[in-house]
């Protein structure tokens, strides 16, 4: 079994850029080489502005190689949460940007020809209790009549068979603009275009200090500095002590993944007969989908604990033994990958585009980074060459996590409410 990424075990890197000198003066400096970084230095490059990113260790190292490859709608907050929150105008607006989000993505492979799997194969939202079924009807409801968005589809549980070989669950819903891809493809890809546009990458070089000099800012890398007019950061789950006010509010939990042998054909079909990709209705959600090559990706917060070596073995055993619940076809199936990584989650888990101190930023994705990230990193550059900013998260008030000054030292007590609610969830919503 291999303690690496699927993903970018099989991507073809979009070069060695270890060595590339670091510029001594930029327009743009973007530290962070994953999705919201590349594809605001692609933007960027596109408009004529100088720009590099830097990056601590090669691109697409963090969230950006370590998730399911999803793309999906919806906030990661409920729509009904959203409309008593925000109000419902405001609730609709930032639904749709997640719709917009997507879009983005699919148009960027188009344009650069990135081949990368992208399919509007939908997204299977998957209820463990009668409650959560009326959950999802009432989002059904909340939703229909939203700008030219298609109708979700509720199933019951005399219907759920028609999209997931399993009796573990009550019920779904099924959004038709849900989608999928191999990121670690569509991450080279977006690096490959932003070079070729005009941007410099320079991997293992990691920023150690920010200052300004007057109106520019000094960017400091263990292989030089760099002047530069603006800064953006991008770094989401991997927010450090150099930008102390992010950091503060950036929780970085850790996400685990399995990856299955290749599947037999009928057998892969068997378990989502419509190619799906999936997520079930827990807090400690279980996210699912079939790859390009047919083998089972499974994931979740098995743990709540950063990615190590021994903690990404150890959610291995318990991912394995969840997906073998839901799918007892897999039972003797052989397990070919296993990696973690951090998803940022903010305190509201809202996305947040900002400045603060002469600083550009986008992060807090919540698990939605594939589309989210793509998107605000192509807004926030657009911004930066002086065009208007759609991104409604430019309002949302980002406070900080209260007594977090680093490490994320209070992710067990998460972890530990997060298994009381499913549990107490299951009780009152009755067993599938």
């Amino acid at each position: 079994m291999k303690l690496v990424s699927y993903w970018q075990d099989t991507a073809t890197p979009p070069g060695d850029f270890r060595h590339t000198p670091v510029p001594e003066e930029v327009d743009v400096a973007v530290i962070g080489a994953g999705l919201t970084g590349l594809s605001a230095a692609l933007e960027l490059a596109r408009g004529g502005a100088r720009v590099a990113v830097l990056d601590s260790q090669h691109v697409g190292w963090g969230a950006s190689n370590r998730n399911a490859g999803m793309a999906t709608t919806g906030l990661a907050i409920g729509f009904g949460q959203a409309i008593s929150r925000y109000g419902r105008q405001q609730a609709v607006e930032y639904y749709l940007e997640y719709d917009k989000a997507i879009s983005t993505v699919e148009t960027l492979v188009r344009e650069h020809s990135i081949d990368c799997d992208f399919s509007r194969c939908g997204k299977l939202s998957l209820a463990l209790t009668p409650r959560d079924v009326a959950g999802m009807r009432r989002t059904q409801r909340a939703v229909a009549g939203i700008g030219d968005l298609p109708d979700l589809q509720v199933l019951g549980p005399n219907d759920i068979r028609k999209e997931i070989g399993s009796d573990f669950y009550h019920g779904g819903m099924v959004d038709p603009l849900g989608a999928g891809l191999h990121v670690g493809k569509f991450v080279s890809g977006l690096a490959s275009a932003a070079v070729a546009a005009g941007a410099t990458i320079c991997e293992n070089a990691p920023v150690v200090s920010l200052e300004r000099d007057g109106k520019r800012h000094v960017v400091q890398t263990s292989r030089g500095p760099v002047l530069a007019a603006d800064v953006l950061v991008a770094t989401s789950g991997y927010t450090s002590s150099l930008t102390p006010w992010l950091q503060r509010r950036v929780i970085p939990v850790g996400s685990f993944i399995i990856c299955t042998e290749p599947l037999d054909a009928d057998l892969a079909a068997e378990l989502l007969p419509h190619d799906r990709v999936a997520s079930d209705a827990k807090m400690l959600t279980y996210y699912f989908r079939r790859t390009p090559d047919n083998r089972m990706l499974f994931g979740g917060r098995a743990r709540f604990a950063l990615s190590s070596p021994d903690s990404d073995l150890r959610s291995a055993q318990i991912l394995r033994k969840a997906m073998t619940e839901i799918f007892p076809q897999l039972s003797d199936t052989r397990i070919d990958y296993t990696w973690g990584g951090l998803v940022d989650i903010s305190r509201d888990q809202m996305v947040h585009v900002g400045e603060r101190d002469g600083v550009h930023y986008s992060l807090g994705y919540s698990g939605h980074g594939v589309q989210m990230a793509t998107h605000s990193g192509q807004q926030v550059a657009r911004k930066l060459l002086g065009a208007r900013s759609d991104l409604p998260f430019e309002n949302v008030e980002f406070r900080a996590v209260p007594g977090h000054f680093g490490p994320p030292w209070f992710l067990p007590v998460i972890g530990a409410g997060a298994h009381a609610v499913d549990k107490w969830n299951l009780l009152r919503g009755g067993k599938p």
